[in-house]
């Protein structure tokens, strides 16, 4: 048995929760374009490009965080859609994402705003509240 020194241990640049996070918005984006799981890692077919996690991502925030969403990213480190970006290529440097030869780091540069996406489009559903 052996001791690994801090120093060895990568440091995170996010929250853990954002990495977390990053994984259920994957998985609910595939959900959401009905795609299925990866059944290899040549399986192509459940690809999810980086815009469409970056959708996923925004809608999974609004529905688990409302309005808080962006304050939330915020405590998270997480400022702008590159920083999710940053996130998908560190865990695909750490082998517990894969990509394909067309992903890129700019798939994820400014593909919102964070204070439109999260505040100005939200919409609060009242139909439960209310009726329909």
């Amino acid at each position: 048995m052996s001791v690994t020194s801090r120093s060895a241990v990568p440091r995170l640049r996010y929250h853990p929760d954002a990495y977390r996070f990053v994984f259920e918005a994957l998985q609910f984006t595939q959900e959401q374009l009905q795609r299925p799981p990866a059944r290899d890692p040549d399986d192509e077919s459940a690809h999810i490009s980086g815009q469409e996690l970056l959708a996923g991502v925004r809608e999974l925030a609004l529905q688990r965080y409302g309005l808080l969403a962006r304050s939330v990213f915020g405590h998270w480190g997480v400022r702008s859609t590159s920083d999710f970006g940053r996130i998908v290529f560190e865990l695909i440097e750490r082998g517990e994402m894969r990509k394909t030869d067309r992903d890129q780091l700019s798939d994820f540069a400014d593909v919102y705003q964070f204070d439109e996406a999260l505040e100005g489009e939200y919409e609060i559903d009242t139909d439960q509240a209310f009726g329909s």
